[in-house]
């Protein structure tokens, strides 16, 4: 069964936050809520949804600073990222001073994630893949029947995730890019934590920082 999203531009950092939702039963789940939460509302009641969870690729503050609020407001619990993104969410207080953000709350997960772990939405089944070097826990999700990854700050059309941050890791965000991205198949559609859509088979092709012909 196909995985329906909605893309929704959040953040004065414009964050992909990706709205998916199992069409069947109208479950969804709330992928990086990292501000915006109106916006993020308005999207959900437009499509008649049923929130189920909120779901985590990594704690940088433009994509988990609304988390702990959403989370509160709508009873739902918070899956991912892997367990050593820990680092980020407890400073999301500080980043969101750091930059500018309106307040934001520390908080655990209901449930950290790992490599090879799944987490359902509805009727639908994701894999998650564990893809640290822009953050030390951030984590991917796929829906191999729909052919589609989000995939937060690991992969951006013609570019990669920034490593100059506390713990970031250039070397090992291109090993994640090439083992865990790169082997989902080119004819895989991804979001993007900021920007447009791309496919695994473009990047590998032209991307300068990871193209096969780069390597």
């Amino acid at each position: 069964m196909p995985l329906k999203c909605a893309i929704l531009p959040v953040t004065p950092f414009q964050q992909n936050c990706s709205i998916v939702w199992d069409d069947a039963t109208l479950a969804a789940a709330i992928v990086d809520p990292g501000g915006d939460l109106d916006g993020i509302g308005r999207v959900v009641a437009e499509h008649g949804l049923k929130v189920e969870k909120i779901l985590l690729t990594h704690g940088h503050i433009d994509h988990a600073g609304g988390t702990a609020e959403l989370a509160r407001e709508l009873g739902v619990p918070i899956e991912g990222p892997h367990r050593d993104e820990r680092f980020w969410i407890d400073l999301l207080p500080s980043q969101a001073r750091q930059w500018g953000f309106p307040p934001a709350a520390a908080f655990t997960p209901d449930r950290w994630l790992a490599q090879g772990d799944t987490v359902t939405v509805g009727g639908l089944e994701l894999e998650v893949r564990h893809c640290p070097g822009h953050t030390p826990g951030h984590v991917i999700f796929f829906h191999a029947p729909s052919r589609l990854a989000i995939v937060g700050d690991v992969l951006f059309q013609g570019s990669i995730g920034r490593t100059d941050f506390p713990r970031g890791d250039h070397a090992t965000l291109l090993r994640s890019i090439r083992e865990q991205l790169f082997t989902l198949g080119d004819d895989v559609t991804f979001v993007p934590g900021h920007g447009p859509l791309s496919t695994i088979g473009e990047e590998r092709r032209s991307n300068p920082f990871v193209a096969e012909a780069h390597a």
